[in-house]
């Protein structure tokens, strides 16, 4: 069993002694260690010192985007082979035991289990009660599915395409991947590995900056349903509180704009009371010192403004893309393979040929700065993943074969497909000739074979998209469906012969 570590990382002290205790830890030590670095600015090295010299061969630095923990993760666990990705917060203190213990949890999983999480611990200081943002952080001890150690199975991550890169922070983006993995009908378990989780030091508006998770709750909504507090253990928290608290302060200024005393007071009054319900609420449980208490204060006044701000915000910034996608995913995701409204088969799965369909086809493409996204494609496959439908890139690559690219080049290509279109799934290429003989080189059916056994499905259950016949007949090989989008080297026949094409 190969196990690698990934970590998302914007170059906190805390990298170093996450290494260490790796290093320093009993058992299994894992294959790799994947460190992705996120930071916009790369002048600095990561690790300045270097790994510890029991990691030295075993850890490798790749460029993130600046995106985000979920698109970081994604660039970690794409890069690796491993049968197992286990992700770590850069800022977490794995035990002593925790390789030897990460083994157990994981070698004897059955092969529905997609998911095994760790046991988080915060430490908190033993002399005071904890503050409010000590309180914030000691959540990820019964948080659902958090990714600060959570060891997921290569398959499952492919299955469902990987972390949703449109969550930019480090909230919601494990809870969606999760409730996805569930809704594909896979199993996530907890072992029973420990790590640390030591409290950071935070600034004054700390939990004013928080509120910006609102807007990843809306995507959360649309993509889940109302429910999906219920599914990951969570609770739905303060909004409306929130919402009413801001809409007494607006009416209570405007009212006084207006010159509407008697209204002014009524809805003052009301903010006043709301907020320091939310003040009390707050700094009950803590320790009560001044500095506590007058940064309860002005932060609970700014709190349910930000929350409705960002929540609002994100609504009505939805792409029209989005917001359409949305309102069909829940029915779609959870029938997948049966009927839609409309009578349509939903199909668990679509595959998707690259050159042609996804980007602008250039022959022989070695380059990522030739790559260009077919008009349209971005929304396409955005629908397709707000819907539940898993994804596969399914592609004929004969340059390799013929000595024109390498499977370095096609895979670097491969990786700038996916920062402009989001992530695709699995990626099945054909590295053969036509002449070679081989079962995979479309028309013949294996790539579309593996592609659905690599997603779980049953070929039946996927629908093909390419741009040229052998697209449309290694589907009908394979027992999938196909449809055919034409281009200008798609031929007249190629059109006619087709069950199905559409204009883009």
């Amino acid at each position: 069993m190969r196990v690698d570590v990934v970590v998302p990382t914007v170059g906190r002290p805390s990298l170093a002694t996450l290494l260490e205790a790796l290093a320093a830890g009993r058992g299994p030590t894992p294959d790799r260690i994947w460190l992705v670095d996120d930071r916009r600015d790369d002048v600095a090295p990561l690790l300045p010192a270097g790994p510890p010299a029991a990691l030295a061969d075993r850890v490798t630095i790749l460029r993130g985007r600046a995106a985000g923990p979920a698109a970081s993760r994604n660039v970690g666990w794409r890069a690796s082979t491993a049968e197992w990705i286990t992700f770590l917060d850069d800022d977490v203190v794995p035990g002593d035991d925790w390789p030897e213990a990460l083994w157990r949890d994981l070698a004897s999983l059955p092969a529905g289990v997609a998911a095994s999480q760790g046991r988080i611990v915060v430490p908190l200081p033993e002399n005071r009660r904890p503050t409010d943002w000590e309180r914030n952080v000691r959540g990820l001890e019964v948080a659902s599915w958090a990714t600060a150690d959570m060891a997921f199975r290569r398959r499952a991550l492919q299955s469902v395409g990987g972390f949703d890169e449109r969550f930019p922070r480090a909230y919601r983006e494990d809870a969606d991947l999760a409730l996805r993995l569930l809704d594909a009908g896979w199993r996530l378990v907890r072992g029973e590995r420990r790590v640390a989780h030591p409290v950071r030091p935070a600034g004054w508006w700390v939990s004013v900056r928080l509120q910006a998770g609102n807007a990843d709750d809306v995507l959360m909504r649309l993509r889940h349903g109302p429910g999906w507090h219920r599914r990951v253990g969570g609770l739905p928290g303060r909004r409306a509180a929130h919402l009413v608290t801001t809409g007494a302060a607006a009416l209570a200024l405007t009212a006084t704009v207006l010159r509407r005393r008697p209204l002014a007071r009524l809805a003052a009054a009301l903010w006043l009371g709301a907020t320091a319900e939310l003040v009390w609420r707050r700094i009950a449980p803590g320790p009560r010192t001044a500095h506590e208490i007058a940064r309860m204060v002005t932060t609970s006044a700014a709190i349910p403004i930000a929350a409705t701000y960002h929540w609002l915000h994100a609504w009505l910034t939805l792409p029209p893309t989005l917001a359409r996608s949305g309102r069909t995913a829940r029915a779609d995701a959870g029938v997948a393979g049966s009927a839609s409204r409309d009578g349509r088969a939903v199909p668990k799965a679509v595959l998707l040929d690259r050159d042609g369909t996804l980007i602008v086809d250039a022959p022989y493409n070695g380059d990522p700065a030739r790559v260009v996204p077919v008009p349209g494609a971005r929304a396409a496959v955005d629908r397709l993943r707000a819907a539940g439908v898993r994804l596969a890139v399914v592609s004929n690559q004969s340059g390799i074969a013929r000595g024109l690219v390498t499977r370095e080049q096609v895979a670097t290509v491969n990786a700038r497909v996916e920062e402009e279109l989001g992530p695709l799934g699995p990626w099945l290429v054909c590295p053969h000739a036509p002449d070679d003989g081989c079962a995979c080189r479309k028309p013949a059916p294996g790539l579309v074979l593996r592609a659905a056994a690599a997603l779980g499905v049953r070929a039946e259950d996927c629908v093909l998209i390419g741009d040229i016949g052998a697209d449309v007949a290694a589907a009908h090989a394979a027992g999938a469906r196909a449809i055919l989008v034409p281009t200008p080297v798609t031929r007249q026949d190629e059109i006619g012969r087709a069950p199905a094409v559409a204009p883009d």
